[in-house]
């Protein structure tokens, strides 16, 4: 609601700007007000903690002493006016029901109503406002604020619906807070039991006891979970085959665990059964198959056709996977089974793993192959014991026998084996500056047949070793140099004394620690120059490397020579470890080659320096600040090899001319004389007519 108050003073002034205040109310319960008033508009509303606290079962009316002051009650002299304004609680009729509950599948005919909600405010709009997008949504309302299902709800396609109930006034805004609506739908039973599969497969050994668990059938009900409508019991209808008896076995009536009743089984008797089992609830019913099957135990062994597969004599070259022998054995168990599937093993007299056994899963054929090289000088003779075995273990009462072993001897002979080294691979690490004749690695090789072996190195190409033949010392045998070669490879050659034929040969790989044994040198690929006149602060990059190892990183310091004309001409400054910036210290330089004597130093331990003398060419240059460099003819003598072809090529001109002449006077001398022959001829065609 909202009071109101009038000020007969001028209303353009401040004394007749009204303020409005709750100064108490009667009763007040709480330590905060429960109502509050707009100072400006005079509008009276519920305070948060009264629309928290306000209820009419506790107060259904408050007074409240509402006052207005002038002067927008900022001033002590401002004029005061009050008036009581009584409010009554009432109970709020707009309230959302309870969770509704409506039966599934109901038959009545719809729509149906479940429940109505009123409004505080008359001639409201009520409509359903969905929570949920669903494809047909099964509720609705009327104007009096009764809410209906409109069809038929099946629990087991959506269990409970959510949505809420607004009210409009005619221009189409809220009146009241939506109100909440709740729907749960009843189970019936409606559903029957679903068997989990089509046939449920399961497996049980045939010597398992009475009582043994041998599976579970699993059946469900889509009706409402832990009720009497989704309760499930189980009951055996059949058993195929009824042998040896018709009660095999037992199935839980809650759970659906199925049992053996006290028989063990037999495959020789079965080896699957087929059972029907009813699956009921309060109102349905549902037979489910089962089909158990019976698998067979392990009480046979393996038994060799053989208990003595003899020998067999090799040489001991003979390659790793040749095999040397196959076995068989038998096992009465089922095919493809744990219980029948045979490993062959050696038992005895393979200390080493020498020898290994591949079992053929198809036949159960076995096949000993050599595992390791054969050695004569370790083992001239394998005294083998096999024993074939299975991975499913033996039942008790069941063990391996004698017949599950077989004897096996191996003979091998010498064969002449070229040396071998103690070692794969031999390496060694030396400085670069030791002396010549220092000792590097000793490496051995021995003869399996005892022979005496002889050393020999083979790819020394820089000749920085020797061996001696005898004892395997390695020396140096020249100056190493690990700029030349930072890991130096070579073969190292054990052959027999009396077959060198008989030879082998082992890497030795000798790494080179570097020394500090190079000066660093100046690396550049530009000539120096500056460009004539100079103008100042004019500078050029130069860079200088070094050919030893650099652990870290390098630093190599440049330093202009001591002398008059290079200070006063040029100065250094560095850039980084392998570079410095130099710089002329005037501009006063004519047009001219200059030198700029240097010495670079590096870092090394001890350090090693370099004098060298820099050439920078002051000069005029192009646009693109190239230095134009005249190049001045050289007045000199040629050179021997120049005189010889000038000499040729002046002795071929002055013999073409000279054939050109002699091959001219021949073509005139030839004409001449034709000449002469015809005008003869004439003369005595003449001499002819006179007559």
């Amino acid at each position: 609601m909202r009071v109101h108050a009038t000020d007969l003073d001028d209303p353009t002034t401040p004394h007749a700007q009204l303020n409005y205040s709750i100064p108490h109310h009667f009763p007040n319960p709480y330590e905060k007000m429960l109502f509050q008033i707009n100072s400006l508009t005079g509008e009276i509303s519920p305070s948060r903690t009264g629309s928290y606290y306000l209820d009419p079962q506790k107060q259904d009316t408050f007074t409240l002493v509402v006052s207005v002051k002038d002067m927008a009650g900022m001033t002590e002299n401002a004029f005061k006016n009050s008036v009581d304004v009584i409010i009554t609680v009432k109970e709020s009729l707009w309230k959302a029901p309870p969770t509704i509950t409506i039966k599934e599948n109901s038959t009545q005919p719809h729509p149906v109503n479940i429940s109505q909600v009123h409004s505080n405010e008359p001639d409201v709009i009520y409509e359903v406002f969905e929570k949920e997008s669903l494809a047909k949504f099964p509720f609705s309302i009327d104007q009096n604020g009764s809410i209906y299902v409109t069809e038929p709800l099946d629990r087991e396609e959506k269990d409970a619906y959510s949505f809420f109930v607004i009210t409009k006034d005619k221009e189409g805004e809220l009146v009241d807070k939506p109100l909440k609506i709740n729907i749960v739908v009843e189970d019936i039973n409606d559903s029957p039991p679903v068997c989990q599969n089509a046939v449920t497969i399961l497996e049980v050994q045939e010597n398992e006891s009475g009582g043994s668990s041998i599976g579970t059938l699993s059946a469900t009900d889509m009706d409402q979970k832990d009720t009497l409508n989704s309760r499930l019991k189980f009951k055996i209808l059949s058993q195929d085959p009824a042998v040896p008896t018709d009660n095999l076995f037992f199935i839980q009536q809650d759970t659906g665990v199925l049992q053996l009743r006290g028989h063990s089984l037999n495959k020789r008797i079965a080896s699957n059964y087929s059972l029907k089992v009813q699956v009921t609830d309060e109102v349905f019913q549902t037979i489910c198959d089962v089909q158990i099957y019976v698998i067979d135990i392990n009480d046979q062994i393996p038994i060799f056709e053989r208990s003595d597969y003899h020998n067999v004599t090799v040489a001991e070259s003979l390659p790793v996977g040749t095999v040397l022998l196959e076995i068989q054995a038998t096992d009465g168990d089922e095919p493809a089974t744990g219980s029948s599937y045979i490993i062959y093993q050696v038992k005895e007299g393979d200390p080493n793993n020498t020898f290994i056994i591949e079992t053929d899963p198809e036949t159960n054929r076995g096949f000993l192959k050599i595992n390791k090289a054969l050695d004569f000088e370790t083992a001239e003779v394998h005294n083998l014991v096999i024993n074939a075995t299975n991975p499913e273990p033996l039942v008790s009462g069941v063990q391996y026998n004698s017949s599950s072993l077989t004897l096996f001897k191996v003979f091998v002979t010498n064969v002449d084996e070229p040396p071998a080294f103690h070692k794969e691979v031999y390496t060694a690490e030396l400085s670069e500056d030791v002396p010549v004749n220092t000792l590097v690695v000793t490496v051995e090789a021995h003869d399996p047949e005892g022979d005496a072996v002889r050393y020999s190195l083979e790819g020394d190409w820089r000749k920085w070793l020797r061996i001696d033949s005898t004892t395997g010392q390695i020396y140096t045998a020249s100056a190493l140099d690990r700029e030349q070669e930072q890991v130096y490879r070579v073969d190292v050659v054990a052959s027999e004394i009396n077959n060198a034929a008989q030879k082998f040969k082992t890497p030795l790989v000798l790494n080179l620690k570097d020394v500090n044994d190079n000066p660093p040198q100046l690396n550049m690929d530009y000539p120096l120059f500056f460009c004539y006149p100079l103008r100042g602060e004019e500078k050029t990059l130069i860079q200088a490397t070094d050919d030893d190892e650099q652990k870290f990183y390098s630093t190599i310091t440049f330093s202009l020579k001591d002398d008059i004309d290079t200070r006063n001409n040029w100065e250094i400054t560095k850039v980084n470890g392998t570079h410095a910036y130099l710089s002329p210290k005037h501009t006063n330089f004519e047009e001219k080659v200059y030198t700029a004597p240097m010495t670079i130093t590096d870092n090394g331990v001890p350090p090693l320096e370099r004098e060298v003398i820099l050439e920078v060419n002051i000069c005029t240059c192009s646009s693109e600040n190239s230095c134009f460099i005249q190049v001045e003819r050289e007045h000199s003598k040629p050179s021997t090899g120049q005189a010889i072809g000038i000499l040729l090529g002046v002795l071929i001109v002055i013999g073409a001319i000279i054939g050109g002449a002699f091959f001219h006077m021949k073509y005139k001398e030839k004409n001449k004389k034709k000449s002469q022959q015809e005008d003869a001829k004439g003369q005595s065609e003449c001499d002819k007519l006179n007559i």
